[in-house]
């Protein structure tokens, strides 16, 4: 890395320790089963079983021997479509180990978004549950199979057909699969991951081995993983989150696999963290929130709430959008995380380039998304010319290194537009770099509303909103407006039993603590927020549905 001469710019370069791992997914967990065979390596909560590491690797070379006797061969593309159960990860790791792409299927697809991902990445062969809550895989699969021209196999992981493909592989198929190993290169594709699609067809972020086993190395270094940690997983498998964060990190140090639930329950992940004694637990804002409201009802005045012992826990990692301030503090003090880590980045880097340290000091840990991460560079650059800005500046987030993919599966137009020349990563989000190489992120460049001229970022506003006693919850918004262009809306929730929150209540509680011009004019209360599977807030969905509910339209 070459690092720029002067240090009062908003650049930053990593550490280069520990070394970059070069080797292959399916290596780093032959390497992490030889060394803890019995330890535990995977728990699966609503089945009640353990696998140890001998254990998990059995299975995932049984699967992968399923999968070429299906006719996979290396580079083909494989879909995985399910959410979070133990068939996904062995499903995640032997696709690995025969050099085949996982396409990762966002859970909430519909048949449309389905029928793009797999046609637009060739697939030849999907794996998936039968249904979940109102999804019917099974039926929609059957409805699209005449749109996917390459899709020659379905097969559910309920059916005899998946128990057969997990039978002990003969001596000829572990030869096969061994050969076919020592042929792979950590620089191949082995994920494709489609983003949300807000604007134009989703696209299909192509990562290699070395993007992602180092990305969740990395992560897992930094919070100072060992084999005796278990980290309780309730972000969807489906995500770098939930897949690199967790499941890479884990095989990297040996760590125990916890999946709590098939999706998010708060009861039922706080429950595992319990009984499975984990010593980290992930998640998104939204869900701590929910952690903490089924805390706040166990030790309510009426005392009817259930109860839970997390003196386990020590670590994790709270990520997928900004932290309220007051939440994270509650998380360290209330969930005994007083080593909870705070991640920033996105599917196209990884997904980690920023993150906080176990040694950091508090005001860093709740105020900041961290610093650069190891052999990463980052900086904040003007949107338009791409020129480092100085510190304390806002500007676009960019980062470089190992961690940026390899591109956008088959559209090299989109590639070109996301990554430069110099081979930085333009994220679209707005952040600034303070004197000690510490980010903070702002908002996104699409989210910030101009008000009369004035630039204003949502993220300031939800800041402030959230140091209202009885305010849990708030996402700020611009409306279109004919005397400014823009006018700010806020959507709140609220504690149960609180006072009415209004337009006037909030302007009250603002005036003389922000700018006039920042506080809202608009304030409405739900009970939820428009979400993606991942927990991040729809911010477009809510501004179609408030010009509709103001009438603005």
């Amino acid at each position: 890395m070459t690092e720029l001469a002067d240090s009062a710019l908003s650049y930053a370069s990593g550490e280069t320790q520990p070394p970059l791992l070069t080797r292959t997914i399916g290596a780093t967990l032959a390497a992490t089963a030889a060394k803890y065979p019995e330890s535990d390596a995977l728990i699966d909560a609503a089945v009640d079983r353990t696998w140890t590491w001998s254990q998990f690797r059995r299975d995932v070379l049984a699967l992968a021997a399923g999968l070429l006797r299906h006719g996979v061969q290396p580079g083909d593309r494989v879909a995985l479509w399910s959410p979070n159960r133990f068939e996904w990860v062995l499903t995640q790791f032997a696709a690995a180990e025969i050099g085949a792409i996982l396409v990762v299927i966002n859970p909430s697809y519909r048949r449309h978004e389905l029928a793009y991902a797999l046609t637009q990445s060739g697939t030849s062969l999907v794996l998936s549950a039968e249904r979940f809550r109102d999804s019917a895989y099974a039926e929609m699969l059957d409805d699209v199979r005449d749109q996917v021209p390459d899709l020659r196999e379905v097969v559910l992981f309920e059916s005899e057909v998946f128990a057969a493909m997990l039978t002990e592989p003969t001596a000829d198929e572990v030869a096969t699969i061994a050969e076919i190993a020592a042929g792979l290169n950590a620089a191949d594709p082995i994920n494709i991951q489609y983003t949300s699609g807000t604007t134009g067809s989703p696209k299909g972020v192509t990562l290699t081995h070395l993007n992602i086993g180092n990305n969740g190395y990395l992560v897992g270094a930094l919070l100072e993983y060992t084999e005796a940690d278990r980290i309780c997983l309730p972000v969807p498998f489906y995500h770098c989150f939930g897949m690199v964060m967790g499941n890479l990190a884990a095989i990297a140090f040996g760590c125990a696999m916890v999946i709590p639930g098939p999706a998010f329950e708060p009861k039922a992940t706080l429950g595992a963290v319990e009984k499975y004694r984990c010593t980290s637990l992930y998640g998104v804002p939204t869900m701590f929130i929910a952690e903490l409201a089924v805390l706040d009802a166990a030790g309510g005045a009426d005392g009817d709430g259930e109860s839970f012992d997390l003196s386990s826990l020590r670590t994790g990692i709270m990520a997928g959008s900004p932290c309220p301030e007051q939440v994270m503090r509650r998380v360290i003090d209330e969930m005994n995380m007083s080593q909870v880590s705070i991640c920033y980045g996105m599917t196209e880097t990884s997904p980690v380039s920023t993150q906080t340290r176990m040694d950091d000091a508090l005001d860093l840990r709740v105020g900041t998304v961290g610093r650069v991460g190891p052999h990463l560079e980052i900086k904040i650059a003007d949107p338009l010319t791409g020129e480092t800005l100085p510190r304390g500046e806002t500007g676009e987030f960019r980062t470089r290194g190992y961690s940026v993919m390899q591109g956008y599966w088959n559209d090299p137009e989109k590639t070109a537009e996301a990554i430069d020349a110099d081979g930085w990563m333009r994220t679209g989000d707005l952040g600034v770099m303070g004197e000690d190489g510490y980010a903070r992120i702002t908002g996104r460049i699409k989210d910030m509303v101009i008000r009369g001229g004035e630039n204003i970022y949502p993220r300031e506003i939800e800041e402030f909103l959230y140091t209202h006693p009885d305010i849990v919850d708030a996402q700020v918004i611009g409306v279109p407006d004919e005397k400014y262009g823009e006018e700010l809306m806020a959507w709140v929730r609220v504690r149960e039993g609180a006072p009415e929150i209004t337009a006037d209540t909030i302007r009250e509680f603002a005036t003389g603590h922000i700018s006039r011009h920042k506080i809202p004019k608009y304030v409405r209360v739900v009970d939820e927020f428009p979400m993606t599977v991942t927990g991040k807030v729809r911010k477009v969905e809510m501004r179609d549905k408030s010009i509709e509910f103001l009438g603005l339209g």
